[in-house]
Order: C-alpha cells, then sequence, then structure tokens
C-alpha cells in the first residue's frame, strides 16, 4: 500500500511530496528521491501520509531509496561544486554586464541539471550565460528568477514581531495577500505596519482574515443607521473579533454585542 512522504532539499525550503513505495522512512532520514530535473538528496519531514487534496497518487514521483554513504559523499561533492559554479556564474555575468543578482547554485545529486537563484530588477536576457556556464560544466542549465518573497524566504530574517521570517521557518507556500486583508482588519494602512522585511505586504495578514470576514457578516457596517432598544443612532467603531459594535446616540455612545 503507497503512501505519500513529505521531503524538502534545503532546510527553510518548501516541502515536497513523494509517493513512498516500499520504505519504511522515518523523519530526519535522508533519502533519494526522482525529480523532473534528475535525482535528488532529501531529508523526510513528513510520514505515512494517507492522502493529500489535489494531489494525483498515479503521477507523483517516487521515492528511489533511502540515502547511502555514497550518496552522502556525492551530495557533499556537489555542495562544494556548486559553490565554485555560482563564483563562475557570477563572473561571467559581471563581465557581460548583466544586472542581476545571483544568489546560490546546486546539482542534482546525479549531476543532470544545475539551478541558479537571481535576483534582477527587470527580464535579464541571459541565453550567452547560460551557454558559457553549460560549456564548462557540460550539464543542463537552469536560471530562476526569484521574487521578493522568495529572497526573504531564501535569506531569512527577523520579523517586526521579532521572531524568524514566517516565510523562512514555517510556511511552504506564500499565498496571495491584499490589501483588503488590512482594511478588513481595522489594520492602519502605514507601509512600516502592514509590509514585511521583503517589502511586501506581511504574510500573516492572511492568518486571521478568514474570522475577521466571517464575523463582519453578523456586525452593521461603519457610519451605518441601525435602530435599537435604546433608538436610532449611527454605528462609530467595530470589535469585529469580539463581535462588538458601538452606536452614537443622542451624542451618547453605547455599547452592542452580536
Amino acid at each position: 500500500m503507497s503512501n505519500i512522504c513529505g521531503v524538502k532539499f534545503k532546510d527553510f525550503g518548501k516541502i515536497y511530496y513523494f509517493r513512498n513505495d516500499e520504505f519504511e522512512l522515518k523523519k530526519d532520514l535522508t533519502v533519494v528521491v526522482d525529480t523532473e530535473k534528475g535525482e535528488q538528496y532529501a531529508k523526510v519531514v513528513e510520514t505515512n501520509i494517507t492522502g493529500i487534496k489535489n494531489l494525483d497518487m498515479d503521477s507523483m514521483k517516487t521515492v528511489l531509496r533511502i540515502s547511502t554513504k555514497e550518496d552522502y559523499n556525492k551530495y557533499m561533492k556537489n555542495l562544494k561544486e556548486a559553490t565554485e559554479a555560482l563564483a563562475y556564474a557570477k563572473k561571467i555575468a559581471e563581465e557581460m554586464n548583466l544586472d542581476m543578482r545571483l544568489l546560490d547554485a546546486s546539482f542534482t545529486l546525479d549531476k543532470k541539471q544545475l539551478t541558479f537563484n537571481f535576483i534582477a530588477d527587470s527580464r535579464i536576457d541571459f541565453r550567452d550565460l547560460v551557454k558559457d556556464i553549460a560549456a564548462k560544466y557540460k550539464t543542463r542549465i537552469e536560471l530562476h528568477q526569484m521574487g521578493v518573497r522568495d529572497k526573504s524566504k531564501e535569506i531569512g530574517g527577523i520579523g517586526q514581531c521579532g521572531r524568524e521570517l514566517c516565510c523562512s521557518k514555517f510556511l511552504n507556500g506564500i499565498d496571495t495577500i491584499s490589501i483588503n486583508m488590512a482594511k478588513n482588519q481595522n489594520i492602519a494602512l502605514n507601509p512600516s505596519k502592514i509590509n514585511g522585511a521583503c517589502g511586501r505586504l506581511l504574510c500573516c495578514l492572511s492568518y486571521e482574515d478568514e474570522v475577521y470576514t466571517e464575523h463582519r457578516q453578523d456586525l452593521p457596517k461603519m457610519g451605518e443607521v441601525i435602530k435599537t432598544k435604546d433608538g436610532e443612532g449611527k454605528v462609530v467603531s467595530l470589535d469585529v473579533l469580539n463581535k462588538k459594535y458601538t452606536i452614537l446616540i443622542d451624542g451618547d455612545k453605547k455599547e452592542y454585542e452580536i
């Protein structure tokens, strides 16, 4: 009976899911998995998952084996060579006057692909750079342009809350964050308050947005004139989480609860 395991290729990276047909896996065990890029060395972070929504077991890639000492030695050698490849790519990119910042490089375990992550303010024509690197390393080269959120996830840091950035600590994916989430939660639209280290809207704005949306359905709107047992008045404030609202009636403020 197949089950699913979750693995990470980097300590603070995204969790990827693979079908495990035959191995008894434990958390923190290292394995070799089959990917579209080639064989990859990974660490198990979740085991014995019986099913995940929207994942097709039939098309899912598999765990090939529990890693061996030979796999580990190859992985460590690849890390060293990837560091050298990054230095070489930076040198060539500078010589070509490419306005890009290369962040890291990684080989697949079988060295079928060498991947570089970079950031840039605009689209970059890096075809000549790829040709040069491919000629030297004799493998397939992929350059992946990262967004500012991806950069924060990769580098890490401390948020304005004083804790490690959510994206680098535990978030597997980054959902769409909108300014309406801040408005929905009555948060002042001050960039220094609602923007994270990456300069984009805080990921945590999404954590309670569903609850705020649900509670608001039962509450009157700000500025709405409604009738109460104490008379007719205008809604002047809302306490969304506690489902309370304040109405101004004949110059006096009265608080009500749903």
